[in-house]
């Protein structure tokens, strides 16, 4: 427990101090935030607000991370300094957290150095993506990983060889979910503490069970939730409404990575899908706005994703973004019962 809260109050001092610094920084050379021309009504006056600031918060959850492994002190030996083993499990996840962070990076970068809001082509995102997964599934199987496709447990559906296709779904279906939802004042990166705080829960719970499950290194998972939770509060403070400063897309790749790849360790794929609810009506809205006005001329929302749609219809923002902060909430109370509640119908057979 100790290592936990070590990862998340440092990856929380990390970010809520070094956010400002970066605010600083990134006003002096005028890196801001370009506004789609749909939505310049409601919120052209963000334009210019400093943007990549995930890369505050991504650093914050890795010093955190790192840091946890250092032991300085025991209740036996008393000081002593001593540095844990970083296990797999937990490089795995910083890889595609860092990973999926660089790609958003180029993207953001892209789009401040040519003064429009389109960045990486299609090809070129898709390339560092692939990239990721194939790093990714690579190492995972060589730690052991299930490759099968599970909810709250394997479900005994082997991809085999199509394990690197199933982790670049995750990888970019998760970071895309959180992107869409990077919209408005909070918004990701409140909805997003809520996911990875809960896989803090799932990670250690599965450390102290390990005869129940077949997650892999499930403390180190734990620690890197952990850190990322701290430094997305951290983050928080300075990007809660009115927002002095965005993630960027750094910031929600970086967390769609981390959440696919907590999800694919811990061995609740399709249980992400109940957590991050909020993201897959984010996603979904926008298919099926395309698909409607391409099929029938007709648009099914206002405007999509769908926190503009509410938005449009005139709620205040702080209202759209609490609402669904709370949504978020009840979806990670049910994934979590989903969890819990799996645990009591087996932990009787695996003792």
């Amino acid at each position: 427990m100790i290592p936990l809260l070590i990862a998340a109050a440092v990856g929380l001092l990390v970010s809520i101090f070094g956010t400002p610094l970066a605010i600083r920084f990134l006003r002096r050379r005028e890196i801001g935030q370009f506004i789609q021309e749909d939505i310049q009504g409601q919120h052209g006056h963000k334009q210019g607000t400093p943007t990549m600031g995930g890369v505050v918060f991504v650093t914050a959850a890795v010093v955190g991370w790192a840091l946890a492994h250092v032991r300085v002190w025991t209740p036996t030996a008393g000081f002593d300094f001593e540095l844990r083993e970083f296990n797999s499990g937990g490089l795995l996840a910083v890889l595609a957290l860092v990973g999926m962070a660089a790609v958003g990076l180029a993207d953001d970068w892209i789009k401040y150095s040519r003064k429009r809001s389109l960045g990486l082509s299609k090809t070129a995102k898709f390339g560092g993506q692939l990239a990721i997964a194939g790093a990714f599934a690579y190492g995972a199987t060589h730690a052991g990983i299930v490759t099968e496709i599970s909810f709250v447990r394997p479900l005994g559906i082997d991809l085999g060889v199509f394990f690197v296709a199933w982790v670049l779904i995750m990888l970019t279906g998760a970071a895309n979910g959180v992107n869409l939802a990077d919209g408005m004042d909070g918004l990701a990166a409140g909805t997003s503490s809520l996911v990875v705080a809960s896989y803090t829960v799932i990670a250690f719970w599965q450390f102290r069970n390990p005869t129940v499950y077949e997650s892999v290194d499930p403390l180190e998972l734990a620690i890197i939730s952990a850190a990322t939770f701290g430094a997305i509060l951290g983050f928080l403070w300075w990007n809660a409404p009115p927002a002095k400063i965005f993630m960027g897309d750094v910031g929600s790749q970086g967390i769609g990575g981390l959440l696919a790849a907590l999800a694919l360790l811990t061995n609740t794929q399709l249980l992400l899908m109940v957590l991050g609810a909020i993201y897959v009506a984010e996603t979904v809205s926008v298919i099926l706005q395309v698909a409607s006005f391409r099929l029938t001329g007709k648009r099914i929302f206002r405007i999509a994703p769908l926190h503009f749609h509410f938005d449009m219809g005139g709620w205040p923002e702080t209202t759209v973004v609490v609402r669904f902060w709370i949504l978020t909430g009840i979806g990670v109370a049910l994934g979590l019962g989903f969890f819990y509640g799996d645990f009591i119908n087996v932990a009787d057979i695996f003792e």
